[in-house]
């Protein structure tokens, strides 16, 4: 039955074109192809990216932090009680008033003091600044090398002028070494990034996060096993491009530079509209839309490869959408948060202004990595986009 299901999956008419067969593919003396098999090797990969991650986000991203001003904020925490943690955990993080009236006199606290508690306890989940900011250093790091490595790699090919040629002699094209290591590096990341989504900062567009990665992995990993490796490299250094200029943004937000950011939002915004509207649509999806028809029928292979890129465009369409929101509101002077961040921190300055009032015993500054940090200080924030994030903050937020 395996067997069976094995030999239907790989079955030649579904992935390749007609009169094309896996014969077809097959290290010969003057060629070598990418083998399915050779993916494998992106698992092991992803962990040592976790592990080089872990690395450079506490030996350097860290004391890069601190010695721009970034520290972390001390929370109030919120008091044990088993009553209002089992609602927390298995019912609702926002509970509607009738829920805090039932909790008030299951918990034997007053209302007011059941709706402080649920406030400390989504701070205590809130990533700080730090751990954005060590993130987001992370990825800059790797976007930043990945597209001078891609430029390196793609900028005496001649399908980096003319994609025209990237079907000629298809499939019959030989695999670079600069090919591989770009694809299996750039694979590799994007699994470590979906392997540590989970305990990354989250955002409100989680789940297109989640369809984005699953989407790269899935297109990259078909354009390696039919040999659409050209267009692959192509594919990936269109996008590498502005999430350099994304991450290195947020990162001067969280460091509060704020006219550098804002400069480097503007110039982030027209390298996405540039690079994922026009550019991947009209010359990558109609290079693979319309040119491969020059050289052999439709076939299975042909239309799957198509979707997946039209769902990336998909994606973008979405994140520029949100992008535009914010250039609208930075333009006009109404900018109030991250259009993809979710509510927490807006919550998180109600409960230090409410906190400092309510709790006598409370003082005005809490203490944060040895240092006294003022309970209303806010940094700026970005969310986290692989593909897009957005935004600088005005000085009229925080």
């Amino acid at each position: 039955m395996f067997d069976t299901l094995y030999d239907w999956f790989w079955w030649d008419r579904i992935w390749l074109p007609v009169n094309l067969t896996w014969a077809d593919l097959v290290d010969k003396e003057d060629r070598v192809y990418a083998k399915a098999s050779d993916l494998y090797v992106t698992v092991p990969y992803a962990f040592v990216f976790l592990l080089l991650r872990y690395l450079f986000e506490n030996w350097v991203a860290t004391p890069l932090a601190v010695s721009a001003g970034i520290r972390q904020r001390a929370h109030l925490k919120a008091q044990d009680n088993p009553i209002l943690e089992l609602y927390y955990t298995t019912q609702c993080r926002h509970p509607a008033q009738a829920a805090f009236d039932g909790l008030s006199k299951k918990s034997c606290l007053s209302v007011r003091q059941v709706e402080r508690w649920f406030r400390r306890r989504r701070n205590q989940d809130h990533p700080g600044v730090l751990k954005k900011f060590r993130e987001v250093c992370w990825r800059f790091v790797f976007y930043l090398l990945a597209f001078i490595g891609g430029i390196a790699a793609l900028y005496d090919k001649e399908w980096f002028y003319d994609t025209r040629e990237v079907w000629t002699g298809f499939p019959k094209q030989s695999m670079l070494e600069s090919q591989y290591w770009y694809y299996i590096l750039e694979m590799s990341f994007y699994a470590s990034l979906l392997f540590s989504i989970t305990f990354d900062v989250k955002r409100k567009d989680f789940k297109e996060q989640i369809i984005h990665h699953l989407a790269t992995l899935v297109l990259l990993s078909f354009s390696w096993c039919v040999n659409y490796i050209r267009i692959g490299t192509l594919v990936m250094l269109v996008h590498d491009a502005s999430d350099v200029l994304l991450e290195s943004a947020k990162l001067f937000n969280y460091a509060k530079w704020e006219k550098t950011c804002q400069s480097l939002f503007v110039v982030f915004a027209i390298v996405f509209m540039v690079t994922r509207l026009i550019i991947f649509p009209f010359w990558l999806i109609h290079c693979t839309w319309v040119y491969p028809l020059h050289h052999y029928p439709a076939f299975f292979g042909y239309y799957f490869f198509n979707v997946l890129l039209v769902v990336l465009l998909c994606l973008h369409i979405f994140w520029a959408y949100l992008i535009l929101r914010m250039v609208r509101k930075f333009i006009f002077g109404t900018m109030t948060g991250d259009e993809r961040s979710e509510n927490e921190e807006e919550e998180e300055e109600e409960d230090g202004e409410s906190s400092q009032t309510e709790d006598e015993g409370v003082g005005q500054h809490k203490l944060g990595n040895g240092h006294a940090v003022d309970e209303k200080d806010k940094s700026g924030c970005f969310g986290c986009l692989s593909p897009p994030e957005v935004i600088c903050r005005s000085k009229t937020v925080y």
